[in-house]
C-alpha cells in the first residue's frame, strides 16, 4: 500500500478540527504532497479563509538562503494573500502578534533524520510559545528518510545545548518528525497541546527509496537523497577545516580539501572496514564557503549498502584519519556556528567536547566506536511513549 503522508490524509478528509478555523502553518517548499503540489496551496483549498498566516523555518520558506546564519526577512504570500513569518530572523520563536488570533498551529516540515537539522528545534521554540498562548499544534507526520530502526551517535550532553540539539537526542534518531515532536515536548517539559495527523503504510523499516516519492530538498544542501544517507554523519565536517562539499552539486556526499593525498585517505580508511560504505577518489572546487574556488582533492561517500552503513561512525573515520595524515592542517573551527559563540562547533555538533578531545589525544579505533555507540535499548524505552508506528 502506498504511504499517504499526513498533509494528504489531513487534506483528503477535511480534517474536522481544521474546519471553520483559522490557523497557521509552518513549511516550506518541500511541504509537497506526492503529486509535488504545494502543501500550503492545498490547505487553503481544502479550508478555504482557514489559512492565516505562514511560517518558514531556517534557510527559508523558499529555501533559497544557502549558509548558516543567514538570516531570512519576513514576507508576503501574495497568491494566498496571507504574511510570511521567519522564524531564522532577528526572532527564532513566534511572538504574541504573528500568533494572534490563530486558533490552530500546523506543522508539515520534511525532516532528514539527524539531530543537528534545526527544523526540530524551530519547532520545539513554536511549541514554546504555543503553550504560552494557548494555541494547539497539530503536527501532519512526514517519514523519516533514512529510516525508523538505526540509532547511532552519543545522546546530545545538555551543557552542549544549541540550536542544533536542545535535548538528549543522538545524532540518528530513527523517529518521524511527529514522534521526535512530541518526545521533545515531554523531555523538555513543554506541556503543549499536540494533535498528529499519522501517515498510513508507513514502516519503520521503509528509507525515501523504498516510498516511490520525488525527494524534494527540505534545505539548499540536500538536494539529493544520497546526500540525506550521509548527512547525519558528514555533517561533522562542518566543524573542521575539512570542506564538507558545500557550493558543490552533492554537499555532505563529498568531502576534501586543498592539502589533502586522496589516495592515502582512501587507503587508509580501507584498513578500517568500514560497513556498506565505498570511497572514491574525487577533485572539486567549491563555489561558496570554506575553500572557495580552490581545488581540493578528497572522496566521495557512496553507500553500498544501507543496512549496514553508519554515516555517524564513517564520519568520525574520515576526521579522525584526516587529522592523523595531516595534524597541522586539520584544525577544527572555531565559533560562531548557528549562534553558539562560545563552544566549538564540533562539539556542539556532536553533542559534547568528548569526540573532539578523543581525536586530539589520538584515541584508538576501539575508543571511537565506543564514541559512536548510543544505548539503543535505553533510547527506545526513553521514547516508547512518543512513538506512532510499531
Amino acid at each position: 500500500m502506498p504511504v499517504r503522508i499526513g498533509l494528504e490524509r489531513c487534506v483528503e478528509s477535511r480534517l474536522p478540527r481544521l474546519r471553520g478555523r483559522h490557523f497557521g502553518l509552518l513549511a516550506n517548499r518541500s511541504s509537497v504532497d506526492r503529486r509535488l503540489r504545494p502543501g500550503h496551496e492545498l490547505l487553503a483549498g481544502a479550508f478555504g479563509d482557514g489559512l492565516r498566516a505562514i511560517f518558514a523555518p531556517q534557510h527559508g520558506f523558499a529555501s533559497t538562503e544557502q549558509d548558516n546564519m543567514i538570516e531570512t526577512p519576513h514576507g508576503f504570500d501574495e497568491l494566498l494573500r496571507v504574511p510570511v513569518h521567519s522564524l531564522y530572523e532577528r526572532t527564532r520563536r513566534p511572538t504574541a502578534e504573528m500568533l494572534d488570533g490563530l486558533d490552530d498551529f500546523v506543522v508539515d516540515l520534511q525532516d532528514v533524520g539527524a539531530r543537528v537539522y534545526t527544523f526540530i528545534w524551530t519547532i520545539s521554540l513554536c511549541l514554546e510559545a504555543c503553550a504560552e498562548h494557548r494555541v494547539p499544534v497539530i503536527v501532519l507526520d512526514r517519514p523519516n528518510p533514512v529510516g525508523g530502526r538505526a540509532v547511532e551517535g552519543p545522546l546530545l550532553d545538555t551543557n552542549f545545548a544549541s540550536f542544533v540539539g536542545r535535548a538528549p537526542v543522538p545524532m540518528r534518531h530513527a523517529l518521524t518528525i511527529a514522534e521526535l515532536t512530541r518526545h521533545v515536548d515531554r523531555v523538555l517539559g513543554i506541556g503543549a497541546e499536540i494533535e498528529v495527523v499519522e501517515m498510513e503504510g508507513w514502516s519503520r523499516a521503509n528509507r525515501w527509496s523504498d516510498l516511490g516519492r520525488v525527494w524534494v530538498s527540505p534545505s539548499p544542501n540536500l538536494p539529493r537523497v544520497e546526500g540525506v544517507d550521509v548527512y547525519p554523519g558528514t555533517v561533522l565536517v562542518e566543524g573542521t577545516s575539512l570542506s564538507e562539499g558545500r557550493g558543490t552539486c552533492t554537499p555532505f556526499e563529498v568531502v576534501g580539501a586543498p592539502w589533502v593525498d586522496a589516495t592515502r585517505w582512501r587507503e587508509s580508511l580501507e584498513a578500517h572496514r568500514l560497513s556498506g560504505v565505498i570511497f572514491r577518489e574525487i577533485a572539486f572546487r567549491p563555489t561558496f564557503q570554506k575553500w572557495c574556488g580552490e581545488t581540493c582533492a578528497g572522496l566521495q561517500v557512496h553507500v553500498t549498502d544501507p543496512a549496514t552503513f553508519r554515516p555517524y561512525r564513517t564520519a568520525v573515520g574520515l576526521i579522525n584519519e584526516a587529522r592523523r595524515l595531516w595534524p597541522g592542517e586539520l584544525v577544527w573551527q572555531p565559533p560562531p556556528y548557528e549562534y553558539e559563540t562560545e563552544r566549538m562547533p564540533i562539539d556542539i555538533l556532536s553533542g559534547s567536547d568528548d569526540l573532539r578531545v578523543a581525536i586530539d589525544d589520538g584515541a584508538s579505533a576501539r575508543d571511537l566506536d565506543d564514541l559512536c555507540d548510543v544505548d539503543e535499548e535505553s533510547w527506545w524505552e526513553e521514547v516508547r511513549a512518543s512513538l506512532l508506528y510499531a
